[in-house]
């Protein structure tokens, strides 16, 4: 389990669902070490609040729902990025569409959980994002292999990465904190976000999670038999 930082992480939940809203509310009320600064029943509401001149502006982690009135959450999230820029986002939907997926992870998000996720992963989740990781639902790894699958090309060679750092990157697919990954290569924290930083250049992606995806569809990471 992932603990929460002594110093309260300030989160604004996007859900139109008010009953889910309210479930999401009293549990982070419960929990020491998280903070509900805002709640907003659509990507409007949570945009129009953001560009306050009074708006909390350090916020840590965004929970946004994907299947919103009107602007949806895919769509809004390009503008959370210019009104929120240091906030990351934890995509909490009730889609498992691949093209979801895919798309949240392209556009920046560090996290997709489904709404089947319970209150202890949700915070887990969230304290895991705001550690420097990223978080994908379980069930999403099939939607990956199946885009690793179809996928017709591979334009990408394992070469281009040094052994150090295709070992940070197969650290990385399996979920583990900078931290974590330093101990078990031996190196210092600063050694592995070095590392990490040039996956990323070298694999023209932002986050974890799509370099995870494009590291599995060209190939630089192997499927696993019983993936």
């Amino acid at each position: 389990m992932t603990t929460a930082p002594a110093q309260a992480i300030k989160i604004i939940l996007i859900e139109d669902n008010p009953e889910y809203r309210r479930a999401i509310s009293m549990t982070m009320e419960r929990s020491k070490g998280y903070e509900l600064v805002g709640k907003f029943g659509s990507a409007e509401q949570a945009l129009a609040e953001l560009q306050r001149p009074d708006a909390v502006n350090d916020i840590d982690i965004i929970l946004l729902d994907l299947g919103l009135p009107k602007m949806q959450g895919l769509e809004s999230m390009s503008w959370i990025e210019q009104y929120a820029p240091h906030a990351k986002i934890v995509v909490l939907t009730q889609s498992d569409k691949r093209a979801d997926v895919i798309e949240a992870i392209q556009l920046g998000a560090s996290g997709y959980l489904l709404k089947s996720a319970s209150m202890q992963e949700i915070r887990d989740a969230i304290s895991t994002v705001v550690q420097g990781g990223a978080i994908l639902d379980p069930s999403i790894a099939k939607y990956l292999l199946d885009q690793i699958q179809n996928s017709g090309s591979c334009s990408l060679s394992g070469s281009q990465l040094s052994a150090r750092e295709l070992e940070v990157l197969e650290h990385i697919s399996r979920g583990l904190l900078r931290k974590e990954i330093a101990r078990a290569l031996t190196i210092t924290e600063n050694t592995v976000v070095t590392h990490i930083r040039h996956i990323y250049d070298k694999l023209s992606v932002s986050n974890a999670p799509a370099a995870v995806r494009k590291a599995y569809e060209s190939g630089i990471l192997p499927i696993k038999e019983g993936d």
